[in-house]
């Protein structure tokens, strides 16, 4: 078979072209330390190893959402764990007041000093996490969550809470809402007046206190002007009437079961006025009634009775308090353990990743090192051989 010359130098050129690409290949190899280059090179491999460097990104992730969690958690036990102290102080100062040798004008430095406590609180209240939101305003973290009021604060936030995705099926909350901390506390006593929205006289209701006369309860009343001059007392929690046709007087005491209140202007026929003892009150609120039961001088057996009776459900609503703080503190301690766990079992994820893609995509350097010696080697024999076969013609016998 007779092979033409420019068959041999297009087959030589192809050979020694193709050898120089795969030298070119190897240093490559060498010089990145992957294997893979191209999706080409190992198909399989590269769709291994596009979807384990993704999961490691996700994981990267899941760990950045962690750390931004625990920093906001752990600026939320700073504050709750104040918070806890300030509540103690006034624990301290409440049990302090009942002491019967104080005047009034001790206990108006007592609730001086608890006016202090409660702006204390209030800020606490209002504590932001580092980055301008506020921890405490449910999902409403942009704007300031309390404020100060008549009755210790208002809440303007949600009930909302904020997560954090911080696992591929775990989501852990980042937040406390004010409502749950501090507002939402159970009550043990305390009572509210008020006035119904459909009363047409001018009727005002003072709050309700104790008259020192024995029967005090916390039942729900209601007051029931069947004319302009006359009332009946009725006990909602019973479904009892404890006095009928009562005779009103403008600022004269309303006395039932072991307290009173007053109501003054001009009621009208028909206008009712409410008293109610209700599940859950702010502590704001029970700080507050505690400051305005000591700032009031106490007359006769009826003022001791009305301040042993704040400071019984100031005590006790405190005691619920205290104890509303420190089983958020404990769930705030269990998802900070909680992400502890995530973060080692994280770590764990990220070496086993980085393992697998070590072993798909990295380069075996004895094995390149041998290659590239190798493919040296037969590029050598390869031009050798060609300037031979080259060489080859009749007219060198001539």
């Amino acid at each position: 078979m007779r092979i033409s010359t420019n068959t041999i130098y297009a087959a030589s050129t192809a050979r020694m072209s193709e050898i120089q690409a795969g030298i070119v290949k190897t240093q490559q190899q060498i010089s990145t330390g992957r294997r893979i280059l191209t999706p080409s090179d190992d198909p399989i491999g590269a769709a291994r190893a596009l979807e384990l460097t993704q999961n490691q990104s996700i994981n990267t992730q899941f760990a950045t959402n962690r750390q931004a969690t625990i920093n906001s958690l752990s600026i939320e036990e700073v504050v709750l764990q104040t918070s806890t102290s300030v509540l103690q102080d006034i624990k301290t100062l409440t049990v302090s007041a009942g002491n019967g040798i104080l005047s009034d004008a001790d206990r108006k430095f007592i609730a001086t000093e608890l006016r202090g406590r409660l702006d204390e609180l209030l800020g606490q209240a209002n504590a932001t996490d580092g980055t301008g939101n506020y921890l405490f305003g449910g999902f409403k973290s942009s704007a300031e969550p309390f404020s100060s009021s008549a009755t210790g604060a208002q809440y303007s936030g949600d009930q909302g809470q904020r997560f954090s995705q911080v696992a591929t099926s775990r989501q852990i909350a980042i937040s406390d809402s004010g409502d749950s901390v501090f507002e939402n506390i159970p009550n043990n006593g305390a009572q509210i007046t008020a006035a119904a929205t459909t009363n047409t006289g001018n009727g005002v209701v003072s709050r309700v206190r104790a008259d020192g006369s024995p029967g005090l309860t916390n039942n729900d009343y209601d007051i029931r002007f069947t004319s302009a001059t006359t009332y009946d007392v009725i006990d909602k929690t019973l479904g009892t009437t404890v006095a009928s046709a009562q005779n009103y007087g403008d600022n004269v005491p309303i006395r039932f079961d072991g307290q009173e209140l007053l109501i003054t202007g001009t009621p009208a026929s028909g206008d009712t006025f409410t008293v109610r003892t209700p599940k859950n009150q702010s502590m704001f609120t029970t700080i507050s009634n505690l400051i305005t039961a000591l700032e009031t001088p106490i007359v006769g057996i009826a003022g001791k009775a009305d301040l042993q009776r704040s400071l019984l459900n100031a005590n006790s609503n405190l005691d619920n308090a205290l104890g509303n703080v420190l089983t958020i503190r404990a769930s705030i301690g269990s998802r900070l353990k909680e992400l502890d766990s995530l973060n080692v079992s994280g770590e764990d994820k990220n070496f086993q990743f980085a393992d697998a893609l070590k072993n798909i995509q990295d380069v075996d350097y004895t094995k390149a090192i041998s290659d590239f010696t190798q493919q040296n080697t037969n590029l050598e024999a390869a031009q050798k051989t060609f300037v031979k076969i080259s060489s080859l013609s009749l007219f060198n016998l001539l």
